[in-house]
């Protein structure tokens, strides 16, 4: 299918087997979740000090284990998206923002 194959998941959809990982790939409004959450993921590592990366990897193997509680629960997904963006985005909003990179 071309909508499916359209999906961009920050992991690879064909090689998902996890129930949340088929779900994300399978449910437009998770997978844009779980794009937006992986670019502040991204944006939030490149961005803050040694010591703050170390920690928000640790937060961020812990929220997918989490995530990996949700199953293919979409209800629960999302929550769990919207809530890990959330963090993520507070952490651009304090840190990046008001402090910059500098």
């Amino acid at each position: 299918m071309i909508g499916e194959a359209s999906h961009a998941a920050s992991f690879d959809c064909d090689k998902a087997k996890a129930p949340d990982e088929k779900a994300v790939c399978a449910n437009r409004t998770l997978n844009d979740l779980d794009v937006s959450m992986a670019l502040l993921y991204k944006l939030d590592r490149r961005f803050l000090p040694m010591g703050g990366r170390d920690a928000l990897i640790g937060q961020q193997q812990t929220w997918l284990k989490k995530r990996s509680q949700c199953a293919a629960d979409v209800t629960c997904l999302t929550d769990i998206y919207q809530q890990r963006i959330q963090v993520l985005q507070q952490i651009i909003d304090t840190r990046v923002v008001t402090q910059g990179p500098f």
